[in-house]
């Protein structure tokens, strides 16, 4: 199981997800729903409306920096921080649509939009490409998933039992730590770029590299250049953990607290997609702020649809799973933090008590048990 996370964690090549496509003709349900789909024009192409997001992302970005050299007293500047994130994640949203050929036809020209974006925010378009889609492939899928690979949570609590020496204290505690710990998002998506190029899985390794350190040169410098040191390192830290906690939390909703598949289920892709993703009840400033990732389930079924195009999606996705019977799991957005954190604190239980513990191993037996007329 370590072994194929690991594979799809850090694959030798580094786009060997590229060309991944979900097994249409195993799945009649979602060629219909895709048929239904072209018929309202949602895969249409959406210059206009991208053009207009990339205004907006780097006038964030311009005018969160111009105002360092303007803002006074330092608790201004801090303030700043949190719109410097706001810049960062429009300009994240940014990536990531072009990483789904969500704003060109061709590759290689959503592959600019990323090494750009990537630039902007620090970070490795390799990286992110290929744990992203690794993730889009096998939503929640324990061996699989590389968002369900990570040493500090459990997704089950057969994961939860399997985790070595004080972990298995820590995690037991999940709940409890899993806000706070988003906040180290950003900094692990860096992290976890430079492992990357180091690894020589990067697509583009020259480029990344450059974009990367000359992100990092620059920030810093425009922080000094604006305050005296101690607070352009407080600012920057601020800003990163802000940044890091923004990003996790847009992340946390979609999966967490969702069906996590087994080989015994015999799902479809259609229903594999839809069991294992959240939306979040849309709305105005709700769309803003996730970048369309609230709706969930209909950019899992079909990540290269542009993002304002998924509101007339979710209408039509919703009406299909309502005739199949699907369970369509959309909710507000207090509600799917409340539901992360309980399905944390519900998995973990058997590391903090001996009954459950002991429940979930007799359970674990029933199931594995030869019928005696076998």
């Amino acid at each position: 199981m370590e072994a194929a996370s690991a594979r799809l964690r850090s694959p030798r090549n580094s786009d060997a997800m590229r060309d991944w496509s979900p097994p249409i003709s195993a799945d009649l349900g979602y060629v219909e729903l895709k048929r239904r789909l072209k018929q309202e024009g949602v895969f249409d192409r959406q210059y206009a409306f991208y053009a207009m997001q990339a205004v907006v992302a780097v006038g964030l970005f311009v005018l969160s920096l111009g105002l360092l050299f303007v803002l006074e007293p330092f608790w201004l500047k801090l303030l700043d921080a949190v719109l410097l994130t706001i810049a960062f994640v429009q300009v994240g949203y940014l990536l990531h649509d072009a990483g789904h050929r969500q704003i060109f036809a061709k590759p290689r020209h959503n592959d600019m939009v990323m090494l750009v974006a990537g630039f902007l925010l620090g970070a490795s378009r390799s990286w992110w490409f290929d744990m992203h889609n690794a993730h889009h492939a096998h939503p929640n899928d324990l061996d699989l998933d590389p968002n369900t690979a990570l040493p500090v949570l459990a997704f089950s609590e057969e994961q939860a039992l399997g985790k070595p020496g004080v972990l298995r204290f820590v995690v037991g505690f999940q709940a409890f730590y899993f806000l706070p710990l988003l906040s180290l998002e950003g900094l692990g998506t860096r992290l976890a770029s430079v492992v990357h190029i180091a690894g020589g899985r990067a697509r583009y390794p020259v480029v990344e590299t450059v974009g990367m350190t000359v992100h990092v040169v620059l920030l810093v410098a425009i922080a000094l250049l604006a305050m005296p040191w101690w607070q352009a390192a407080i600012f920057l830290l601020a800003n990163q953990l802000i940044a890091g906690f923004y990003l996790g939390a847009i992340f946390a909703p979609n999966h967490k607290g969702t069906l996590v598949p087994t080989a015994d289920d015999g799902l479809g892709f259609l229903e594999h997609q839809v069991l294992s993703s959240r939306n979040i009840h849309p709305s105005p400033a709700i769309d803003f702020l996730y970048g369309g990732l609230n709706y969930q389930i209909e950019h899992h079924l079909y990540p290269s649809i542009p993002r304002n195009n998924l509101p007339r999606t979710r209408r039509i996705v919703r009406q299909f799973c309502e005739e199949r019977g699907l369970a369509y799991q959309e909710t507000g957005m207090i509600a799917s933090y409340v539901e992360v954190l309980s399905y944390f604190h519900r998995v973990s239980r058997p590391l903090r008590s001996r009954s459950a513990r002991e429940a979930f191993m007799a359970r674990r037996e029933r199931a594995v048990e030869v019928p005696a007329d076998a």
